[in-house]
């Protein structure tokens, strides 16, 4: 019971110190915002790669020279492998979602972790590269899942501005989401996949410009961890 309780404590004491230190380590941390930054932004898309939309955001993105972050999903990178070259291939930043997608807080620590490891390996075979940030389907993590995830030194990256475009939100309420909660420091939540009609190109053919006009900077997720 000590142990535990000491264990707890000693856990409770490194988040705390590690969530401001954005300069210091990218690793074993949970992050959604860096709070003391007041212009750069990071946009990032979940649920990839696939062959609908992920090419036209990608389209977008080279239009306005912008590096965002990918969370792809290992049952997609399976079947539609190419989408994710592309992403690499153009300079974004790839983290693992998961292999099939299932809420992490619903599986035993041993079946997150063949989730996490079956996807990091299809990264691996396809781009050559281990990606060091995770994204829980829904942003559903347990305490085990949790220390899974730092065992393997990464990072848990959740988001601060949720478009809700996974919902089929409209561009006109993509954009007052955007437009009413965004500042410097957050991270936006996309899908480059989403099941029926997607608004989530048209609204960024809109967003992109205007925040550019604002003066915000779009980074990488770990750029903007790390940056002071």
């Amino acid at each position: 019971m000590i142990k535990k309780i000491i264990s707890l404590i000693a856990l409770v004491l490194c988040f705390s110190l590690c969530v401001p230190v954005f300069g210091a380590s990218s690793s074993s941390i949970v992050f959604s915002k860096n709070k003391q930054e007041t212009k750069k932004i990071a946009l990032t898309f979940d649920d990839g790669p696939h062959p609908r939309y992920t090419d036209k955001i990608l389209n977008i993105l080279e239009k306005y020279n912008i590096k965002a972050t990918f969370f792809v999903i290992g049952v997609n990178i399976e079947n539609y492998p190419e989408p994710l070259k592309r992403i690499y291939k153009d300079g974004h930043e790839i983290g693992n979602h998961s292999y099939s997608h299932i809420p992490e807080k619903s599986l035993t620590g041993a079946s997150a972790l063949d989730e996490i490891n079956k996807c990091e390996e299809l990264i691996y075979k396809n781009i050559g590269i281990k990606p060091r940030l995770f994204r829980p389907p829904q942003g559903m993590f347990s305490e085990d899942i949790e220390k899974i995830v730092f065992d393997k030194n990464y990072s848990i990256v959740l988001w601060s501005v949720d478009t809700r475009d996974w919902a089929h939100n409209s561009v006109e309420n993509i954009m007052k989401t955007v437009e009413n909660k965004l500042r410097g420091g957050d991270v936006i939540l996309m899908h480059d996949y989403t099941s029926g009609k997607n608004t989530t190109c048209d609204a960024l053919e809109i967003m992109i410009p205007l925040l550019i006009e604002k003066g915000y900077e779009f980074v990488t997720v770990s750029e903007l961890m790390n940056a002071s």
